[in-house]
């Protein structure tokens, strides 16, 4: 695994985990954890459970005891680790974005499918999908429960950045994370409505903004990111990438689909939800009940209204590895399903979704939402 932040943290308990509760044909081994600096890197090693540590992914990909490299990077290195594993025979999982932009995004997707042609498979992490209530909703569009989708409506909000004096991190760079709320949970709920619909954007029209355009900079200090600054002051740097996005869109399927996605929702922590609404009926998701999906159907008439669904039953899709009915899973546990499709898919020769083809045409409607804000919310083909 390269990168060990918030994501490596949780792929990793999904590696340590995944074969204690689903059933597989392999197990994982978390052999090596690759890193720039070795201080914190033997002591995340350690803490996650990796065996070895390295940093020079190169040298790792090259190991013949390397079956599966899994990229947890910013977005401006996805490109040029995940081609040369692929390159080198490995399996890929790869965070999502998939990529900065569509021509890297495109890249990937070509090395993905040279690879496939020699039994190597690779798969966005676009882990969303691995919830049961949000694999449920699938499942019950696909039997026919909503009728012909009319509306997609999807939003995700976090508010982590309000506070002007936070940091320039690396999720404010556009060279270092292709862009802001856009890709980083954008992504996730342009990725969750097609899905679980089965159409994909065409066109769209769409507006950005980035309220606070300077931030703090960061600078090592004592092996330690700090903020860089003397006497009192703060030197402050530009933030190249968008705060928001708001985006009205059309389907394939004829659908008209409304998305949000900002980091300035006050209050707001990792809102998601997700609304279809059908010529029979409607489906609902809040990710802040993970474990409920609520529905509406209209044959009911008069007693027609939202009922919620439990998503606890063994029945419900990935839910009887776990717990018993009532007790609820969390954010960690789509990680670990997540791994477990990867991992049946390599075992069974067969190929996991999302692809890196998928992860591609996600950057085409990302690129499609800069392209149209950049030219004040014109309509733009996907």
């Amino acid at each position: 695994m390269i990168g060990y932040a918030f994501m490596g943290i949780a792929h990793s308990q999904a590696w340590r985990n995944v074969h204690r509760f689903f059933p597989l044909p392999v197990t994982p081994e978390q052999a090596v954890l690759v890193g720039r600096s070795s201080a914190p890197l033997a002591e995340a090693a350690e803490t996650l459970g990796w065996a070895e540590t390295a940093t020079d992914w190169r040298e790792v990909i090259a190991r013949d005891d390397i079956d599966i490299v899994d990229v947890c990077t910013p977005g401006d290195s996805h490109a040029e680790i995940a081609i040369a594993a692929l390159q080198a025979g490995k399996h890929v999982l790869c965070e999502k974005p998939l990529a900065n932009t569509v021509e890297e995004a495109e890249a990937m997707t070509a090395a993905a499918e040279d690879a496939r042609a020699k039994g190597v498979r690779s798969m966005v992490g676009f882990t969303y999908r691995r919830v049961p209530a949000v694999s449920l909703m699938k499942q019950m569009i696909d039997e026919g429960a909503v009728g012909e989708i009319r509306h997609i409506r999807g939003h995700y909000l976090q508010d982590w950045i309000m506070d002007p004096d936070f940091p320039l991190v690396w999720r404010l760079q556009k060279d270092k994370a292709g862009s802001g709320a856009l890709g980083d949970i954008g992504a996730h709920i342009i990725d969750m409505a097609q899905f679980v619909t089965g159409q994909r954007v065409t066109g769209l029209a769409a507006q950005t903004e980035t309220f606070i355009k300077e931030r703090p900079l960061l600078a090592a200090v004592g092996g330690e990111a700090g903020l860089l600054g003397a006497e009192g002051t703060t030197e402050r740097g530009e933030v190249t990438v968008d705060d928001a996005a708001i985006v009205l869109a059309r389907t394939d399927g004829g659908a008209l689909a409304t998305f949000e996605a900002t980091r300035f929702a006050t209050g707001r922590k990792n809102k998601i939800v997700l609304e279809i609404n059908g010529s029979k009926g409607s489906l609902a998701f809040d990710f802040e009940q993970m474990n409920f999906l609520q529905h509406f159907d209209l044959a009911r008439g008069d007693r027609a209204g939202f009922t919620p669904i439990q998503v606890t039953e063994p029945t419900h899709p990935y839910v009887a590895a776990w717990w018993p009915p009532g007790h609820g899973l969390g954010y960690e546990h789509g990680f670990v399903n997540q791994a477990r499709d990867f991992l049946a898919a390599i075992a069974d020769g067969t190929d996991p979704s999302p692809s890196f083809a998928d992860g591609t045409q996600i950057q085409h409607v990302l690129d499609a939402v800069e392209t149209s804000a950049a030219n004040r919310a014109a309509w733009t083909e996907v």
